[in-house]
């Protein structure tokens, strides 16, 4: 049976809905697989004619193994059902022999987030059932956009749940803002914070590792967990899409089983890409994964360098959900890349919290040179890029999604690598429409995010989502704010009936 250790203490060992329920590790290390179930060639070949539902049930299955089939296979339905415009979930479009998009903005929220975050309340209902012990579950979140509101909607009303989700107070789109702000449900709560992402994150990591409040809430029926990609149960349904999307090119003859492809990813987390690499254990045929940061450029450097310092300047861009200086999954990677070794990164990590930086070894980085490239896009670039794309190629990319086409790019004329590319894009444009109207020839200025929704319509014709057109009428419920410090706080608030 599949077990799962903390990134920064190999010696636990918990079943996946034990990892599921808990979220992060009490040590503050990132649960990882014991191992992996490599496909041989054979089961590779089963997979080619499977819809997204079937090629979810099949990946899953080999990580939930203390999950029947039975329960997998219902969670995977409720999921993926009725919430999604595409009968392919997540089409993969070409736009030329070598370039194809894969669509991840087909859900509800209409970003990527959805794919794993409508999923993940039946994985913790389910989790909670196993191994809980009768108390409501408190899902944090920290986002930088999309996160929030596909978590919220995912658990909005669900029972034994409830869900508080902050967010960057002048980091996220308009729309994103009002998605978040306007969300229904009787056990949500949205609050922004004086600060960037990081400073969120850090906040909600701090609140899952003090043990004191822990202790305080479990004795009034609560626990918490998590729905960022620092849970498992976020990261793992994310390894799908990547094995949908390379069969979905085979079974149209774009590409041979067996043929090796790069995967682009815009990202600042670094979940995204990560599910790529795990999707490479498993026998995803790929050469390389192409890393792609926007002007918060830590990955960058990192990958070029082999240092990772967050000593360096936080901006605010228009891909705010890359504006992430903090790269969490990162762990998880350094821990395979290591071997399992949680001493080595436990190590590393406590460098960078004492002194903001830390340097792998040769034999690490040897390894990173050969698997990954890292590569950024500033905004000037970002805008080119929306409008040339849409210019030749009739099709409109978010910012996100931009930054990794322009990476791609730099990548291919850097190495001459030919290569077939699926491109993860992350977000439907219209979440970020004041951006991609600007980059267009428009103008967004003193123009809310639903007026520049509409005129964006106008240039481009993409259908408007229904649920962005909503916000129109939907009345804003949530407007508290508090600063980093004051987030347990917040917390506390929120849970005042029992706390």
């Amino acid at each position: 049976m599949m077990k799962y250790f903390s990134s920064r203490d190999n010696t636990l060992r918990l079943s996946a809905s034990r990892a599921i329920y808990q979220g992060l590790s009490e040590d503050g290390g990132l649960f990882v697989p014991d191992g992996f179930h490599r496909f041989s060639r054979e089961e590779l070949e089963q997979l080619i004619p499977l819809n997204y539902q079937q090629m979810a049930v099949r990946v899953l299955e080999s990580y939930l193994d203390d999950f029947t089939k039975e329960e997998v296979s219902a969670a995977v339905a409720a999921a993926y059902g009725t919430g999604f415009d595409s009968p392919q979930t997540a089409p993969t479009v070409s736009l030329d022999e070598t370039t194809h998009i894969l669509e991840l903005w087909h859900g509800p929220t209409h970003a990527f987030k959805d794919m794993a975050l409508q999923l993940l309340p039946h994985l913790m209902t389910l989790s909670a059932a196993k191994t809980g012990d009768g108390r409501e579950v408190v899902i944090l979140v920290a986002t930088s956009g999309d996160t929030g509101k596909a978590a919220l909607e995912g658990f909005k009303d669900v029972p034994g749940t409830r869900i508080m989700v902050f967010y960057p107070r002048d980091g996220v789109s308009d729309v994103q803002k009002l998605q978040m702000t306007t969300q229904q449900g009787g056990n949500v709560w949205v609050e922004s914070v004086h600060g960037n992402f990081d400073d969120a994150q850090s906040g909600v990591k701090a609140i899952f590792t003090d043990g004191e409040l822990k202790r305080t809430l479990s004795e009034k029926g609560f626990v918490f967990s998590s729905a960022n990609s620092i849970n498992l149960g976020r990261l793992i349904p994310q390894i799908v899409y990547y094995f949908y999307s390379y069969f979905t090119l085979v079974r149209e003859g774009k590409l041979a089983l067996g043929d090796k492809v790069n995967i682009v990813v815009p990202t600042g987390n670094f979940g995204n890409i990560l599910a790529a690499y795990y999707g490479m254990k498993m026998g995803l045929p790929v050469r390389k994964f192409i890393c792609a940061s926007n002007k918060n450029k830590v990955l960058t450097d990192f990958f070029l360098t082999g240092c990772y310092s967050l000593d360096r300047t936080f901006y605010t861009t228009m891909s705010p959900s890359m504006d992430i200086l903090i790269s969490s999954n990162l762990e998880r990677l350094l821990c395979d890349l290591c071997a399992g070794d949680s001493d080595k990164v436990k190590k590393l990590y406590t460098e960078l919290k004492q002194s903001g930086s830390f340097q792998v070894d040769e034999e690490t980085k040897t390894k990173m040179d050969g698997l990954f490239y890292g590569g950024f896009c500033d905004e000037e670039q970002t805008t080119e890029t929306i409008r040339r794309v849409f210019e030749e190629k009739n099709y409109c990319l978010d910012p996100h999604s931009a930054v990794a086409y322009h990476v791609l790019e730099q990548y291919r004329a850097q190495t001459g690598d030919g290569t077939p590319a699926i491109v993860a894009s992350t977000a439907n444009p219209y979440k970020f429409s004041d951006s991609v109207l600007t980059a267009l020839g428009g103008s967004a200025q003193g123009k809310t995010g639903l007026q520049c929704v509409e005129l964006l319509h106008e240039r481009i014709g993409l259908p408007v989502p229904e649920a962005i057109t909503r916000l129109k009428t939907s009345p804003v419920r949530f407007t508290a704010s508090c600063e980093a410090a004051e987030m347990k706080d917040a917390v506390l608030q929120f849970l005042g009936g029992k706390a």
